[in-house]
């Protein structure tokens, strides 16, 4: 066995995981302030990935100013979402939330192929394709900015968890109805939490846009990201990074052992077993809390 490959296969895994922790992180932003799976998440990826394109291409701005911009414009969707479509369900059983959620992806998916069509379109980051070494190993350079982005996101989450508002988004979703008797506003800490999404979900697409394009292929990082947020614990930061690695690493290591075998396509394969046996297994994660009610 060639362990410098392994190596490889490791580390590069592992920067790919992180890569899927930056969009697990959006998850359990929502999980944790209203105790609801955000379904919509590859969707609102999906359309920040376009705001980002079409703000810097119709206002002529470089991207450093476009994303930030997007991320404003991408703060005030999610604020939208949940203030219309989400609010007016609220004390209603969790499988209409779920469902409205399903349907929230499936409007954006559709409105946004609508409008700026299927074609796939360049991001455009200018982040050097020249191959980097780090001894024997092959490192994407990519890879590498998505891991740091995705630290320092975790970085800012845990130090707004931490605050006076982030402690009530996590009383929020521990009880709804003794958070609205103490006098916080769960309405408004619902709606910060799906901003605070669309803000991370305009990250992951930043970074996916510019490895896959621009399209709508990145809806479909949903059953990947929901894997890392499941296997991690749907209310735990640290867990989305733990997972997310974990995930990267099984995927990569196991598909080039597996493809041979099966003629390729493995990789999808080695996610959904791992989504099945980690809810099979130990349905609240790594690092979710086990909630225990006696009756």
């Amino acid at each position: 066995m060639d362990w410098w490959f392994l190596a490889e296969l490791t580390v590069n895994g592992a920067l790919t995981g992180l890569l899927y922790s930056l969009f697990a992180i959006g998850l359990v932003l929502v999980y944790k302030s209203s105790s609801v799976p955000n379904l919509a998440q590859g969707a609102l990826t999906m359309v920040g990935a376009y705001v980002v394109v079409e703000t810097a291409r119709i206002a002529g701005l470089p991207l450093w100013v476009a994303i930030p911009l997007a991320m404003a414009l991408m703060f005030a969707l999610g604020l939208g979402i949940e203030r219309v479509a989400l609010r007016p369900l609220a004390g209603r059983p969790i499988i209409m939330i779920l469902m409205m959620t399903l349907g929230i992806d499936i409007f954006l998916r559709s409105t946004t192929m609508a409008i700026f069509g299927g074609t796939s379109r360049p991001l455009g980051l200018n982040v050097s394709y020249d191959p980097l070494f780090v001894g024997p190993m092959l490192i994407s350079r990519i890879h590498l900015v998505g891991a740091a982005v995705t630290l320092l996101l975790f970085a800012l989450c845990v130090f707004f968890f931490r605050t006076r508002m982030g402690v009530r988004l996590r009383a929020i979703s521990d009880d709804y109805m003794a958070s609205w008797s103490v006098g916080i506003a769960v309405e408004r800490g619902v709606g910060l939490s799906w901003g605070l999404a669309a803000i991370s979900s305009t990250a992951a697409a930043v970074i996916w846009g510019e490895i896959q394009g621009v399209n709508a292929g990145l809806a479909l990082l949903l059953l990947k990201g929901l894997t890392v947020a499941v296997l991690g614990g749907l209310d735990s930061l640290l867990g989305a990074i733990v997972a997310g690695i974990i995930l990267g690493v099984l995927e990569s290591v196991g598909s080039n052992f597996l493809d041979p075998l099966v003629g390729g396509g493995s990789r999808d394969l080695i996610v959904a077993a791992v989504l099945v046996l980690t809810v099979l297994l130990r349905p609240h994660g790594l690092f979710g809390r086990h909630d225990i009610e006696r009756i």
